[in-house]
């Protein structure tokens, strides 16, 4: 079985993941958990929150270690920031699923440009289960699905913490910020509107 908890920042995936593992745990499910190296932002050791909740788990570079790094008695495998994987990670999933062991993964389901972030979608396709969660705009207090970059950088990957993201709906977000450093949006009517 393949389990999707997917949505924007700051909207309680990965504490979601860890939920998930430790109910595994107390049901003493043999568990492995992985994480992408290029998130190292709280913990080399351990899947984090932003709250700083923990789970044990091992740093990999490409989705395909985590077959090779496979106990044969594990029985759940969960893997934190699924978008930052290469689009492997599909056939990993499929190919765990098909022996029968569960896979939770955890990740953003769209980039700071609010697209597609794969392989995500594909995972939210072939996944039994998802869930998709949802943040607090920062902005108007309504339910956020977007990730607002806040810093001028248009990379396709910037790993960060509040201080380059928030949360913000679909009113509150705006592209042209991480590309021009300005915002367009105007944001004090969208406020307005809200009735903050």
């Amino acid at each position: 079985m393949i389990e999707v908890i997917a949505g924007s920042m700051f909207s309680g995936k990965t504490e979601e993941l860890i939920r998930l593992l430790r109910r595994a745990q107390h049901a003493k499910q043999p568990i492995q958990v992985f994480k992408p190296r290029i998130d190292n932002r709280y913990s080399d050791t351990h899947v984090a929150s932003h709250d700083k909740n923990l789970f044990p788990s091992t740093l990999i570079e490409h989705a395909r270690e985590i077959e090779t790094r496979l106990r044969p008695e594990t029985r759940v495998v969960g893997i934190d920031e699924g978008q930052f994987f290469d689009d492997e990670l599909v056939q990993v999933a499929t190919r765990l699923a098909d022996r029968g062991i569960r896979v939770l993964i955890a990740g953003l389901d769209m980039d700071w440009k609010g697209e597609p972030f794969h392989p995500m979608p594909a995972l939210m396709a072939i996944a039994e289960k998802v869930q998709k969660l949802q943040a607090v705009c920062v902005v108007c207090g309504g339910s956020a699905s977007r990730t607002q970059r806040l810093v001028k950088n248009t990379d396709s990957v910037l790993v960060g913490d509040h201080t380059a993201y928030e949360a913000r709906c679909r009113q509150c977000y705006d592209i042209t910020f991480a590309t021009t450093g300005r915002s367009e949006t105007h944001l004090d009517e969208v406020v307005e509107l809200a009735g903050v």
